[in-house]
């Protein structure tokens, strides 16, 4: 993306609330020409562009929960004290899938590599400080400490878990997992494609002779 006469790079950027809010993912940008100590989020990114400076104890959230829709709309500036969860909400919860930006993934098609290769190509998990523990695409190993938080295997929500096992588990496949029924019930005509029942594992061991 070219932003300024700048070449800007993006890249995802997970963040483990340190009061066991569950994670977010963030889009990360960088000049191209700085490299990585260039980085800066997105969203605080076009604020500054198109609205105007962050100052001290102010912070620029996303006005829908959804953390990687940063439409100009959805975004605002508030105090450092105020939430940074607006879905908890109840009237943003019942809303949240008639927001544009639900619309616009919803009317994507199915990602080709999962088409391909329905199995996960590899798993990265992170520590409380949002760095990678465990990488199996590379060899890192996962301390015994750290926690696995899933995300909502419906592609248009970004939810991920606040405490471990708090998703509801495919009961056929037991491999994907949704914040809730909604996203479950939408995101069937396309995960039933892969969707395989879970063998169920016997016993080897020859029971006792009598």
């Amino acid at each position: 993306m070219l932003f300024k006469n700048v070449l800007i790079l993006f890249q995802a950027r997970v963040e483990v609330d340190r009061d066991g809010n569950g994670a977010k993912i963030y889009a990360y940008a960088y000049d191209i020409n700085k490299g990585r100590s260039s980085g800066q989020y997105l969203h605080e990114l076009l604020w500054e562009k198109h609205c105007g400076g962050i100052a001290p104890l102010w912070k620029v959230i996303h006005k829908n929960g959804v953390t990687v829709d940063n439409r100009l709309d959805n975004l605002a500036l508030v105090m450092e004290s105020s939430s940074t969860y607006p879905l908890d909400e109840p009237s943003n919860k019942a809303n949240r899938e008639q927001s544009l930006y639900w619309i616009a993934v919803q009317q994507l098609q199915h990602d080709p590599i999962e088409e391909h290769f329905p199995e996960p190509i590899y798993s990265k998990y992170y520590n409380s400080n949002g760095e990678i523990v465990e990488d199996e695409g590379k060899g890192h190993h996962m301390n015994y400490d750290s926690c696995v938080y899933y995300e909502c295997h419906y592609p248009p929500c970004t939810n991920i878990e606040r405490e471990i096992r708090e998703f509801s588990i495919c009961g056929r496949c037991q491999e994907v997992r949704y914040c809730g029924t909604y996203c479950q019930q939408n995101d069937w005509p396309v995960h039933k494609r892969h969707c395989r029942e879970k063998r169920k594992l016997y016993s080897l061991e020859r029971p006792p002779e009598r």
